[in-house]
């Protein structure tokens, strides 16, 4: 029986894990925690667990901070990151951090039963184009730490991963519905991108974001 933890802020999100992870008997949800400082804190309670799945973008303690702790205070424990970002710099901070793998949310229940059984056997679970994108970065690195033009432009994470939707040729209700995110709020992260990036149309700041490495 594998014991698994869930580390996500969203309760539909966590339901919808819960029921992939129902399908099968092998696994046992010891508890849930809504961001890395709740999970610190159930930890220290009872660190009676095999693997966490963590997300990455929460309030308080984000995911990637927190696979480093968990990482360094107990060793032992499996992490595979669970979420909807696919960006470079996520990949690359989260395995830096720790994970032992990344797969993105949409992943079907029996990709998500394989992974973790992989990972339990000491594989290393992730999503096909995390993969890609993962050798990607191994042939050609980057220095995340210092990407000032990010900075320069003010751009959020979440801005970014609009943009990176956008790049791809998705349309505003596909990007809402893989973002967990309504329509509108997609139009007004891409109002405050073309401000911010001092563009006028989607092609502008798509070409604007990857000439500057933003994307």
């Amino acid at each position: 029986m594998i014991k698994i933890a869930i580390v996500e802020d969203n309760s539909f999100l966590i339901k919808t894990v819960q029921e992939k992870l129902s399908f099968f008997e092998d696994f046992s949800l010891k508890f849930t925690a809504e961001n890395g400082l709740d999970l610190i804190e159930k930890l220290e309670k009872n660190h009676n667990v095999d693997l966490i799945l963590m997300d990455i973008e929460m309030p308080k303690m984000n995911g990637i901070d927190a696979t480093c702790f968990v990482k360094h205070k107990y060793p032992q424990i499996k992490i595979i990151m669970l979420t909807v970002f696919d960006n470079d710099e996520n990949i690359f901070n989260a395995i830096k951090a720790g994970a032992d793998g990344y797969l993105l949310k949409e992943v079907n229940p029996k990709d998500l039963h394989q992974g973790i059984v992989e990972t339990m056997n000491g594989g290393a679970t992730m999503t096909p184009s995390i993969a890609m994108k993962t050798l990607k970065l191994f042939r050609n690195p980057m220095v995340f730490e210092n990407l000032p033009n990010q900075e320069e432009y003010n751009l959020t994470p979440r801005e970014i991963e609009v943009l990176e939707q956008l790049s791809k040729g998705l349309k505003y209700n596909a990007i809402a519905d893989n973002l967990f995110l309504s329509i509108g709020t997609i139009r007004k992260h891409v109002e405050n991108i073309y401000t911010k990036l001092q563009v006028h149309n989607k092609l502008e700041a798509i070409q604007k974001a990857k000439n500057n490495n933003l994307i």
